[in-house]
């Protein structure tokens, strides 16, 4: 049995997860368009440029572009750099946390789908609770990125509903408003919390 502390630590762990991979999503996504702008203002034809005649004048024209282009690429190229090196970083040790074992067992299944009363534990439209019959058991923290292969991590699920969440982590609030769903229809003794993380070998 999860105690409270051992489930608030590892919510608390998961949201920790959830918030750092979505700064470097924004970050990635930040130094891109820094990028861009700075290469598109780069690119502007210049307005003291004197008009010339010949290939001479072209070349040192495109030189000259090419000189702006990378003058100013290479400060958001650096930062580009370091978050690729971060992704890749975190990416290698999410598989290396990957659980051995990937499909959840038979008694497992069981206890997660009779825990969820053989309906979805997902949401559907303004944050309710998905009314279709599960047919899948579903690695609530993804088992791509280090999720257990346990009863704590598996969410039932229908069909659409898995395929909609695919592989992307869970945010802090749905993993507290499945949290808080389960009280309404699991046993008093029951798991409740939800989300595992294998830990690193």
């Amino acid at each position: 049995m999860i105690t409270t502390e051992a489930a608030e630590h590892s919510m608390v762990g998961l949201k920790r997860i959830y918030w750092s991979r979505m700064a470097l999503r924004l970050a990635y996504a930040a130094v891109m368009m820094w990028l861009a702008i700075s290469v598109f203002l780069a690119l502007m034809p210049k307005a003291n440029v004197v008009a010339g005649s010949g290939i001479s004048s072209v070349t040192e024209v495109a030189r000259g572009m090419l000189d702006r282009v990378l003058a100013v690429a290479v400060l958001p190229g650096l930062f580009l750099v370091v978050l690729v090196i971060v992704a890749a970083t975190i990416h290698g040790r999410d598989v290396r946390r990957r659980d051995p074992v990937r499909r959840f067992t038979r008694q497992q299944r069981r206890d997660g789908m009779a825990r969820a009363a053989g309906l979805c534990e997902m949401e559907a439209g303004f944050r309710d609770r998905c009314s279709r019959p599960a047919e899948h058991g579903d690695h609530f923290y993804p088992w791509s990125k280090g999720g257990s292969t346990s009863l704590r991590n598996f969410v039932a699920a229908c069909a659409r509903c898995n395929r909609a969440k695919g592989a992307r982590i869970p945010s802090p609030g749905q993993q507290e408003r499945i949290e808080r769903r389960r009280r309404e229809h699991v046993a008093p003794d029951g798991l409740v919390s939800v989300g595992e993380r294998q830990p690193l070998p």
